[in-house]
Order: structure tokens, then sequence, then C-alpha cells
């Protein structure tokens, strides 16, 4: 067994609550969508199974209105989002206007249902923080790609900046938001941009979509912003966590910190090219935790069912204060073993991935590049 941090009471917050929702079950954006594969309902069906999700620490999502999405987002959009639903279909003009009913953003039965789910768990999971410091981890939460009147990037709607704009509706004026995911927050820096009461830190693939967060990006003096090359490996996601994540969210002093997850780092994700393994992710959970009262960790992207599930299931873990083990009791080795592609031809992984929830570590050189990198953004 590799032992967890304390629990998070132990730290001065509140008991940890895991918000979820069983629409993500069944729930798919098509056969030829990379986001055909189960991911939130694989993490609590791997947490009950290791007994770390019991009742009273599990809250099903609301799904928000149109009147509280309209916090950010056009109303005009959000009844297009609601009519292809209702239409199963998206018009010339949703294509169009929208950006409904594409290759990316295909329309599928819960197309609004469905990122109105994540939208209000982390919308309520805000309110909660407000009004009572913890830790709440929303895995289906983390779209932030999304845009005010389009979506984005697989994305229909932006949890990450309305949750943000729900603890600014609260009074909070320090926000911390650090972005793990491969590709950049090209949404949430739109909503941010010069806001000083938040500062955002993304970490993600140079040269992939959105083609956003160059390293001199500012965002008006909000945002720190470094692209990383292909094979980022745990070496130097550590550097990066001591040398910019830390020292940047510290001095922020931060009222809360949102947290996205999106497991597309990890080196079996297919849409990214970088070398992460989940031991990496968990260093810079553990590190952040104690860096603010309210602390709000959600999912992102992630297109490998089994790293996805064992990842987020591991971070829950972690923010529980449970011990992770070594080797998964056959109960929930079962969950992963019943996963699958969807479809795509892939290979299914090695048994390590099927029976363990942690991945062998896997250090490396720190590159020149990534050094650099870092020495410029201190800079500033």
């Amino acid at each position: 067994m590799i032992a967890g941090p304390p629990p998070v009471s132990a730290v001065g917050l509140a008991s940890p609550l895991f918000i979820g929702s069983d629409i993500y079950r069944g729930s798919s954006y098509g056969q030829r969508h990379p986001l055909r594969v189960p991911r939130v309902s694989t993490v609590m069906d791997l947490a009950r199974a290791l007994g770390w999700l019991p009742p009273d620490r599990f809250r099903t999502s609301p799904r928000a209105k149109p009147a509280a999405l309209a916090l950010w987002h056009e109303p005009a959009y959000i009844a297009a989002l609601q009519a292809a639903e209702m239409m199963g279909e998206a018009t010339d003009e949703m294509r169009r206007r929208f950006h409904l009913g594409t290759l990316s953003n295909p329309i599928f039965p819960e197309v609004y249902r469905r990122p109105a789910t994540g939208a209000g768990g982390v919308m309520l999971a805000a309110e909660l923080l407000a009004a009572t410091p913890g830790v709440i981890h929303v895995p289906g939460g983390g779209t932030h790609h999304g845009l005010p009147g389009q979506a984005n990037g697989f994305c229909y709607l932006n949890d990450v900046v309305l949750g943000i704009k729900v603890l600014q509706r609260a009074g909070l004026t320090r926000i911390a938001y650090v972005d793990l995911d491969a590709h950049h927050s090209d949404g949430v820096e739109l909503a941010f941009a010069g806001d000083p009461q938040v500062r955002m830190i993304s970490v993600h693939e140079e040269g992939r979509w959105p083609f956003t967060g160059l390293l001199g990006d500012s965002a008006g003096g909000s945002a720190f912003n470094l692209p990383v090359p292909r094979g980022y490996n745990d070496s130097e996601a550590r550097a990066v966590l001591h040398d910019l994540i830390l020292p940047r969210v510290e001095e922020f002093r931060p009222e809360a910190l949102v947290l996205q997850c999106g497991a597309d780092s990890l080196l079996e994700d297919p849409l990214s090219r970088l070398a992460l393994t989940n031991r990496a992710y968990l260093e810079a959970v553990r590190a952040l935790l104690p860096m603010a009262p309210r602390v709000l960790v959600l999912g992102g992207g992630g297109y490998n069912p089994w790293s996805v599930g064992r990842l987020w299931t591991a971070i829950w873990g972690t923010l529980a204060g449970r011990a992770l083990p070594d080797r998964l009791p056959e109960v929930a080795q079962a969950v992963l073993e019943g996963l699958g592609w969807g479809g795509g031809g892939r290979p299914d992984p090695g048994p390590r991935m099927r029976t363990t929830l942690l991945d062998d570590p896997r250090e490396g050189p720190v590159r020149d590049e990534i050094r650099s990198r870092l020495a410029r953004l201190a800079q500033r």
C-alpha cells in the first residue's frame, strides 16, 4: 500500500465531497468521437468498489438551469443547445453560428442535459465552498474550452468559468486556477483575461490545438502559460510544479483554488504526445491542497478509459485521505476489465492497467527548453 496524505480535515478543511451523476453512464458523443468512452461512471464504480465513496461523501449533481448558465453563456446559444437536443439534430444556422453539429461538437441525445449537469455540479460545488471551506471533487467538470456563444473543443458549456464566477459573486476576490490538461484553457483565459481577481496557470503541449497559450501570452497579466514539448515526463512536471505552479499560487494567497486535472497529459492518451504518469498529477494535488482553504478539483480531457478512470479515482482517494493500493481488489479489477474503447480499433491495455491504480514511476531528464521557459516565467 502507498499511504495517502492525511485526511483533508487534518489540515483544517472539511471532509471532501464527491459530486457525480449517472447521466454519464451510457452517455456518449457517438461511436466516432473520442468521448465515446466511459469516464465519470468508471470513477464512481471504482471508488465504490474500493469503499471510498460512502453515501455521505457523494452528492448527485443538479442540472443547471438556463438562467444560471447565462452567468456567462449567451441566452441564444443556450436556447439553441436545448433545441438541438429536442430535435436530435442541428440546423445549418446552429452549425454556422453556434458550432453545434460539427465533428468536434456533435449532436447526441444528452447534448444539453449532460453539459448542464456538469455545469450544475461545478456551480453547486462553488456555492458550497464559498459558504464553507473544504475540498470538492467534480470529475464531470473541467470543460475549459467552451465559449460564451459557441461550442468549442468537445465543450458545450464552460463549467470552469461558471464555477469561478459563482465564487466571485459570493465575494471571493483571489481565485487561483491551475490547469494540467494537455490542451490550453482558451475559454477560461478569454473569460478572465485582465481580471486581477483570478490567476491562471496552464501547462499544456506546445503546437497542439487550440494553438493558444503561448509562453509570452500573459492574458493582461492574469495568466502564466507554459507550453511543454512532446515527451514531457514526471521529472519535468516536478520541476514545473516547484518552479512555477507552487510559487505563483503561494504568492497570490488564494481564497479558493480550482484545479483542472484533464487526463490527456498521460502517456497512454491518444490525443496528446506527453508522457506523464498519474503519479505526477497526484504529486501536484498533494502539494496544492494546503495552499487554499477552498479547493475545487475537476476533470477535463482524457480519452483512454483505463488511464482516465485510474487517475481520477486515485485523485479522489488522495483527497479523501485513503491509502492507494499497490494492487486492486478483484471487485475493482472487474470494473477495469469491463471497459472498452467503444470502437476505434485500438488495442486493449496490458494487465497492469487493469489490475493496479498507480502507474510505474516514469522519470527522465529535465530538458533545457523546459528550464529556459521556467526561467523566463520566473522573471515576471
